[in-house]
């Protein structure tokens, strides 16, 4: 309702001027008319507007009306018209005068810019470079006092293109310069580009191995079946307008994927030690432009200074390692369209022997003293924390021997196992030991010796008795045998002087027999004999004799040597008697 008020405005003030021109004329170029009052108004403004003036829109459209305008007509230079190398010329036909020209473009008043140029009549109009959105229906009105009337619409058609091409793949990912396809799915390319009139389309195709070859599709779009490796290569595709006899090349460069398969990890290193080696993993495949993630303990694996991968990702380098570095390692390729994990990994890490233990059994705590009864069993048992397991030796201080194992078992103990026991635990990878003792104490009777030993002894002692005992008779044989031998004639008997009233007592201490003979008159002294054994070399007795007077004087004769006695003394066995002992008791 504002525009109708507006126009009607403007309707009044025509009105105004209309009566003024009886009296006095502007110059035409200063006069105002209709069409210079609506500018922009639409057929159904119009009509509004001439309605309320009380001029029926049918009057200046179909004729009949007294004083109505007539049809006008428009003439083009050109139907057709090669974008931004062609011009078009419109003219508007009309015999009425007083009269203002507008033009209307696809049923909107024309806009105008640099590239039109119009009359100072109207009645020329002039695209000078046309564009595409020049294309449509051109019309020119004729607006009179109270009339308006327009021309049949004329066509204007430009030709353009065909612009820029853009080939696209489904499916496919842009990665880099080229397009990434999955080996084995079916590709779908389709150009996109404008083009007036519809362009026409010829596909090429070259690689390494092939030369440009042309493709049988002449459509926009074309389909690729069962993509393989021979399908690697760049695709061109040329598009051809023949009104504006231009062409466009697109092309696309397109790259088979391999559906990955399992890679696998190797390492170089195989006698790998606690803080003494250097670690590289490699993830071995044989797909290129993958990518590479790791994966420890089942977790993606984290770059720090201790595991460095390289910039591709293949290689992950372990330094200073460590026992928990064994793992499990696992690395993953994957493109955009497949992936595959490895098999788990292991390090196999030789650390140890860390601090020995002896332990009394299968008990957890460590011993250092062991106190067990006579004759009871005891098992030792030594551990020590290494890769892999540790040799264990035990050896007894003042024992020369050596034992193996992880369990050292004593089934009856005696006061021989009694002692400090030592275990030595040996890695023969890492080259290293550890070592731990134990003080083993026998508890029960204070027993020296075993039961054998002991009867040993008794039996040792029933010979020496014997022997001894045997070696007193034979001495006392030999010498008994001797005096046997001697006659009456080694004794030397003294007569008894005259008897004599004094009467010496006899010596203290002195008790030798005194024998009697026969034929040997008792005389009041006698000479006592007393028979001395001497020993001139060993094992050789000899007698001398000894005489004195008693009270009487009387003294012997001269005598017949006497036979010398010789009593022979065995030698004992030279050494340690308590050693031949020993012997024979062990003998028994």
């Amino acid at each position: 309702m504002a525009s109708t008020a507006l126009w009607a405005h403007h309707w009044a003030g025509l009105l105004l001027s209309a009566s003024l021109l009886t009296t006095w004329s502007l110059p035409a170029a200063a006069q105002l008319t209709l069409g210079d009052r609506l500018p922009k108004a639409t057929r159904s403004e119009k009509d509004v507007i001439l309605s309320m003036l009380g001029t029926p829109w049918s009057c200046q459209t179909h004729g009949g009306c007294r004083g109505s305008l007539a049809k006008p007509t428009i003439a083009v230079s050109q139907g057709t018209a090669i974008e931004h190398r062609e011009g078009v010329s419109f003219y508007c036909d009309t015999k009425d005068v007083n009269i203002t020209i507008y033009w209307v473009s696809n049923n909107h008043p024309l806009k105008f810019d640099e590239r039109m140029w119009l009359s100072t009549d109207r009645k020329n109009l002039t695209i000078l470079t046309v564009q595409r959105e020049d294309a449509g229906t051109y019309q020119c009105e004729v607006w009179g006092v109270l009339q308006v009337q327009s021309s049949n619409p004329t066509f204007l058609i430009v030709y353009y293109g065909p612009d820029p091409v853009e080939i696209k793949l489904e499916p496919g990912v842009p990665n880099g310069e080229a397009v990434e396809v999955i080996e084995g799915s079916n590709l779908t390319f389709s150009v996109e580009t404008l083009s007036h009139p519809h362009p026409d389309y010829s596909w090429f195709f070259s690689n390494d191995s092939k030369p440009i070859t042309s493709l049988s599709s002449t459509t926009s779009t074309f389909t690729l079946h069962a993509a393989s490796k021979e399908h690697e290569g760049l695709y061109r595709c040329l598009v051809s307008n023949k009104a504006t006899n231009l062409s466009r090349l697109g092309a696309l460069k397109v790259r088979v994927l391999e559906r990955v398969t399992k890679p696998c990890i190797t390492s170089p290193n195989l006698n790998l030690v606690e803080n003494a080696s250097l670690v590289v993993l490699t993830c071995q495949t044989s797909h290129e432009g993958v990518g590479v993630q790791w994966f420890l303990r089942g977790q993606p694996l984290l770059p720090s200074p201790h595991l460095v991968l390289s910039a591709d990702n293949r290689t992950l380098v372990i330094h200073g390692l460590r026992r928990d570095d064994v793992g499990p390692y696992e690395c993953e390729v994957w493109n955009w369209g497949s992936g595959a994990r490895s098999d788990s990994f292991r390090l196999n890490i030789s650390y140890g022997p860390d601090r020995a233990d002896i332990t009394r059994g299968p008990a957890s705590e460590a011993v250092s003293t062991i106190k067990a009864e006579f004759n009871s069993s005891l098992t030792l048992q030594c551990r020590a924390e290494s890769q892999p397991d540790a040799e264990f030796h035990w050896t007894l201080e003042h024992s020369t021997s050596v034992w193996t194992g992880e369990q050292l078992i004593i089934e009856a103990l005696t006061w021989e196992h009694q002692g400090t026991y030592n275990c030595v635990a040996f890695n023969s990878l890492t080259h290293l030991a550890s070592s731990a003792s134990v003080r083993v104490r026998v508890m029960g009777p204070q027993l020296s010796q075993s039961i054998g030993a002991i009867t040993g002894i008794t039996i040792g002692s029933v010979a020496v008795v014997a022997l001894a005992t045997g070696l007193a008779c034979f001495l006392y044989i030999r010498y008994a045998k001797g005096s046997s031998r001697r006659t009456t004639e080694d004794l030397i008997l003294e007569a008894r002087t005259p008897t004599s009233e004094t009467t010496h007592p006899a010596e203290p201490g002195r008790n030798w027999p005194m024998p009697t003979y026969a034929n040997v008159p008792n005389t009041q002294e006698q000479v006592r004999v007393k028979k001395v054994l001497t020993q001139d070399p060993p094992g050789e007795f000899h007698e001398k004799e000894s005489s004195s007077a008693v009270h009487g004087g009387y003294s012997r004769g001269p005598r017949k040597p006497q036979p010398k006695l010789r009593i022979s003394v065995p030698t004992l066995p030279k050494g340690n008697t308590e050693s031949n002992y020993e012997v024979l008791g062990i003998g028994q």
